[in-house]
């Protein structure tokens, strides 16, 4: 599994967590809603800055992000 689907699939489950449509979030981090959805499916790379303005309105460090991230990754690849 690639990055960009674990990262999506933490993507999703964060937003969800915080009760946000895709709609909502893109608006609050001033991204097209398209990109959240390319982002949510792994069809697209985000960038830093990207993972910053996600990460700051769903309440979670960027750092926590790379780390849920992280652990799926590793836990897939053992």
């Amino acid at each position: 599994m690639s990055i960009e689907i674990i990262f999506g699939q933490q993507l999703r489950k964060i937003r969800e967590e915080n009760k946000l449509s895709q709609e909502e979030l893109a608006f609050r981090a001033k991204l097209d809603r398209t990109y959240i959805s390319l982002l949510e499916r792994g069809k697209r790379r985000p960038t830093l800055n990207t993972i910053f303005a996600l990460t700051q309105q769903l309440n979670i460090s960027a750092a926590e992000m790379v780390r849920l991230v992280e652990e799926q990754v590793l836990n897939f690849h053992h």
